[in-house]
Protein backbone atom coordinates (compact mmCIF):
# COMPACT_ATOMS: atom_id res chain seq x y z
CA UNK A 1 0.00 0.00 0.00
CA UNK A 2 2.80 2.38 0.87
CA UNK A 3 4.57 1.54 -2.41
CA UNK A 4 1.46 2.40 -4.42
CA UNK A 5 1.02 5.68 -2.57
CA UNK A 6 4.66 6.62 -3.16
CA UNK A 7 4.38 5.66 -6.82
CA UNK A 8 1.26 7.81 -7.28
CA UNK A 9 2.87 10.80 -5.53
CA UNK A 10 6.05 10.36 -7.58
CA UNK A 11 4.08 10.16 -10.84
CA UNK A 12 2.10 13.28 -9.92
CA UNK A 13 5.33 15.14 -9.13
CA UNK A 14 6.98 14.08 -12.41
CA UNK A 15 3.81 14.93 -14.34
CA UNK A 16 3.67 18.43 -12.83
CA UNK A 17 7.36 18.99 -13.70
CA UNK A 18 6.79 17.94 -17.30
CA UNK A 19 3.58 19.96 -17.65
CA UNK A 20 5.14 23.22 -16.47
CA UNK A 21 7.90 23.92 -18.98
CA UNK A 22 10.36 26.63 -17.99
CA UNK A 23 10.16 29.92 -19.86
CA UNK A 24 13.19 29.58 -22.18
CA UNK A 25 14.49 32.00 -24.76
CA UNK A 26 13.55 31.56 -28.37
CA UNK A 27 16.79 30.41 -30.02
CA UNK A 28 15.46 30.01 -33.53
CA UNK A 29 17.60 31.81 -36.08
CA UNK A 30 15.90 34.62 -37.95
CA UNK A 31 17.10 36.93 -40.68
CA UNK A 32 16.92 40.69 -41.02
CA UNK A 33 16.92 41.10 -44.83
CA UNK A 34 19.31 43.23 -46.83
CA UNK A 35 17.88 46.61 -47.81
CA UNK A 36 16.45 47.14 -44.30
CA UNK A 37 16.68 50.76 -43.04
CA UNK A 38 17.77 51.40 -39.44
CA UNK A 39 17.70 54.92 -37.90
CA UNK A 40 20.87 55.79 -35.97
CA UNK A 41 22.52 58.78 -34.28
CA UNK A 42 26.17 59.78 -34.50
CA UNK A 43 28.01 59.78 -31.16
CA UNK A 44 30.94 61.83 -32.42
CA UNK A 45 31.69 64.50 -34.96
CA UNK A 46 33.55 63.41 -38.09
CA UNK A 47 34.58 65.26 -41.22
CA UNK A 48 36.48 64.88 -44.45
CA UNK A 49 38.82 67.60 -43.15
CA UNK A 50 40.26 65.77 -40.13
CA UNK A 51 38.93 62.19 -39.95
CA UNK A 52 41.11 59.67 -41.76
CA UNK A 53 39.94 56.63 -43.73
CA UNK A 54 39.67 53.60 -41.45
CA UNK A 55 39.30 55.60 -38.21
CA UNK A 56 36.60 54.10 -35.96
CA UNK A 57 33.25 55.92 -35.74
CA UNK A 58 30.54 55.26 -33.13
CA UNK A 59 26.77 55.34 -33.54
CA UNK A 60 23.69 54.29 -31.53
CA UNK A 61 20.22 53.14 -32.64
CA UNK A 62 17.44 55.62 -31.90
CA UNK A 63 14.42 53.27 -32.16
CA UNK A 64 13.51 49.68 -31.36
CA UNK A 65 13.70 47.56 -34.52
CA UNK A 66 10.97 44.93 -34.88
CA UNK A 67 10.59 41.94 -37.19
CA UNK A 68 6.87 41.14 -37.11
CA UNK A 69 6.08 41.08 -33.35
CA UNK A 70 9.62 40.39 -32.08
CA UNK A 71 11.99 43.16 -30.98
CA UNK A 72 15.27 42.19 -32.66
CA UNK A 73 17.43 45.31 -32.12
CA UNK A 74 16.62 47.34 -29.00
CA UNK A 75 16.95 51.11 -28.77
CA UNK A 76 20.40 52.11 -27.52
CA UNK A 77 22.34 49.38 -29.33
CA UNK A 78 25.79 50.59 -30.36
CA UNK A 79 27.26 50.39 -33.85
CA UNK A 80 30.81 50.93 -35.02
CA UNK A 81 32.09 51.72 -38.48
CA UNK A 82 34.67 53.68 -40.41
CA UNK A 83 35.09 55.97 -43.41
CA UNK A 84 35.56 53.58 -46.31
CA UNK A 85 36.34 56.19 -48.99
CA UNK A 86 36.98 59.91 -48.78
CA UNK A 87 37.24 62.46 -51.61
CA UNK A 88 38.80 65.88 -51.03
CA UNK A 89 37.02 69.05 -52.22
CA UNK A 90 37.91 70.35 -55.66
CA UNK A 91 36.84 73.37 -57.69
CA UNK A 92 33.19 72.87 -58.52
CA UNK A 93 32.50 69.92 -56.15
CA UNK A 94 32.29 69.59 -52.35
CA UNK A 95 34.12 66.82 -50.49
CA UNK A 96 32.42 63.44 -50.10
CA UNK A 97 32.75 60.23 -48.08
CA UNK A 98 31.16 56.80 -47.68
CA UNK A 99 30.75 55.38 -44.16
CA UNK A 100 30.69 51.58 -43.70
CA UNK A 101 29.15 50.04 -40.54
CA UNK A 102 30.69 46.68 -39.56
CA UNK A 103 29.70 45.85 -35.92
CA UNK A 104 26.49 45.87 -33.90
CA UNK A 105 26.61 45.62 -30.09
CA UNK A 106 23.24 44.80 -28.51
CA UNK A 107 22.38 46.38 -25.14
CA UNK A 108 23.48 43.25 -23.24
CA UNK A 109 26.94 43.36 -24.88
CA UNK A 110 26.38 40.65 -27.53
CA UNK A 111 28.37 41.47 -30.69
CA UNK A 112 27.15 40.84 -34.25
CA UNK A 113 29.01 41.48 -37.51
CA UNK A 114 26.93 43.45 -40.02
CA UNK A 115 27.44 45.06 -43.42
CA UNK A 116 25.71 48.41 -43.85
CA UNK A 117 26.29 51.89 -45.26
CA UNK A 118 25.11 55.29 -44.06
CA UNK A 119 22.40 56.19 -46.56
CA UNK A 120 21.59 59.66 -47.93
CA UNK A 121 19.48 61.00 -50.77
CA UNK A 122 22.53 60.52 -53.05
CA UNK A 123 22.85 56.81 -52.23
CA UNK A 124 25.73 55.86 -49.95
CA UNK A 125 27.72 59.03 -50.59
CA UNK A 126 27.70 61.84 -48.00
CA UNK A 127 28.43 65.20 -49.67
CA UNK A 128 29.76 65.61 -53.22
CA UNK A 129 27.30 68.34 -54.20
CA UNK A 130 27.94 70.86 -56.97
CA UNK A 131 29.19 74.22 -55.66
CA UNK A 132 27.50 77.56 -56.48
CA UNK A 133 28.71 79.58 -59.47
CA UNK A 134 31.67 81.92 -58.98
CA UNK A 135 30.34 84.55 -61.39
CA UNK A 136 27.08 85.49 -63.07
CA UNK A 137 26.84 86.86 -66.63
CA UNK A 138 24.25 89.40 -67.78
CA UNK A 139 22.41 88.30 -70.88
CA UNK A 140 19.51 90.17 -72.52
CA UNK A 141 16.22 88.32 -72.58
CA UNK A 142 13.78 89.57 -75.21
CA UNK A 143 10.02 89.49 -74.89
CA UNK A 144 8.25 89.98 -78.24
CA UNK A 145 4.69 89.75 -77.03
CA UNK A 146 4.67 93.25 -75.48
CA UNK A 147 3.04 95.62 -78.01
CA UNK A 148 4.73 93.82 -80.91
CA UNK A 149 8.03 95.56 -80.19
CA UNK A 150 11.25 93.94 -79.23
CA UNK A 151 11.58 94.83 -75.57
CA UNK A 152 14.15 93.12 -73.41
CA UNK A 153 15.43 92.79 -69.87
CA UNK A 154 18.85 91.88 -68.55
CA UNK A 155 18.94 88.48 -66.93
CA UNK A 156 21.74 87.05 -64.75
CA UNK A 157 22.78 83.50 -65.62
CA UNK A 158 25.51 81.40 -63.97
CA UNK A 159 28.97 81.73 -65.47
CA UNK A 160 31.26 78.90 -66.51
CA UNK A 161 33.37 78.92 -63.31
CA UNK A 162 32.34 77.39 -59.99
CA UNK A 163 33.50 78.09 -56.41
CA UNK A 164 36.00 75.94 -54.54
CA UNK A 165 34.41 72.97 -52.77
CA UNK A 166 34.07 72.71 -48.97
CA UNK A 167 34.63 69.87 -46.51
CA UNK A 168 31.65 67.81 -45.27
CA UNK A 169 31.12 67.53 -41.50
CA UNK A 170 28.63 65.32 -39.66
CA UNK A 171 28.02 66.72 -36.18
CA UNK A 172 27.69 64.75 -32.98
CA UNK A 173 24.02 63.88 -32.41
CA UNK A 174 23.13 63.96 -36.11
CA UNK A 175 20.28 61.64 -37.06
CA UNK A 176 21.28 59.31 -39.89
CA UNK A 177 19.93 56.18 -41.54
CA UNK A 178 21.84 53.03 -42.43
CA UNK A 179 20.84 50.47 -45.03
CA UNK A 180 21.89 46.82 -44.76
CA UNK A 181 23.77 45.49 -47.79
CA UNK A 182 23.87 41.92 -46.44
CA UNK A 183 21.30 40.11 -44.28
CA UNK A 184 21.90 39.73 -40.54
CA UNK A 185 21.44 36.17 -39.26
CA UNK A 186 20.50 36.56 -35.60
CA UNK A 187 20.25 33.83 -32.97
CA UNK A 188 20.32 36.18 -29.98
CA UNK A 189 17.71 38.62 -28.78
CA UNK A 190 17.66 40.77 -25.67
CA UNK A 191 15.04 39.87 -23.07
CA UNK A 192 13.83 42.79 -20.95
Amino acid sequence: MLKRLLTVVLLLFIGSCIASEPNLRDYDEFTIPSGYFIPIMSLQEFSTAYTEEGEQLNFVTTNDIFMFDKKVIPQGSKLTGYIEKKNEPIKGTNASMTVFINKLYLTDGFELPIKAYVNTSAGNKIGGELTPPLTYNRIPHYQRWTMFKAMGVLQCVPGAERRMGEHVTISSGANLTIVLVAPINMTHTVIN
